[in-house]
């Protein structure tokens, strides 16, 4: 079976860490994902919607990685807006254990925010959700 690549919208001023922690993820054996780095370290002007567009359409799903001030990372908002707009499957993952994380704005109030566990993300990312 072909591993599904993976988008990941996250916080960059805030959430890194979590953005590691996945990456680290995607490296382990078993891992059915792989990712698709291109995270935008660019500030946001000119064509960045663009270039996250065409980035975004070239993957099997997108996780938005929640963490505590996700609600004010506009990128993350934007970001999960293309993916509704390209129809690319997205998913929410609770990004603290312990922590209250927020959805980004763009969320609907539809979207779950699933726990992270190493089965969860595995059952996500094959679509189970």
């Amino acid at each position: 079976m072909a591993k599904k690549r993976v988008f990941i919208s996250f916080d960059y001023d805030h959430d890194e860490t979590l953005k590691t922690f996945l990456i680290g993820q995607a490296k382990l054996p078993d891992s059915p994902f792989e990712l698709a780095d291109w995270s935008i370290k660019e500030h946001m002007t000119g064509n960045w919607k663009e270039k996250a567009r065409a980035r975004i359409r070239s993957v099997d799903v997108v996780i938005v990685l929640c963490g505590l001030n996700t609600n004010t990372a506009a990128g993350v908002s934007a970001e999960l807006a293309i993916a509704r707009d390209e129809a690319i499957p997205y998913f929410l993952l609770s990004g603290y254990k312990d922590r209250t994380n927020i959805k980004p704005t763009a969320a609907l109030t539809t979207d779950k925010m699933y726990k992270w566990t190493w089965d969860n993300l595995k059952i996500l990312i094959d679509g189970g959700r």
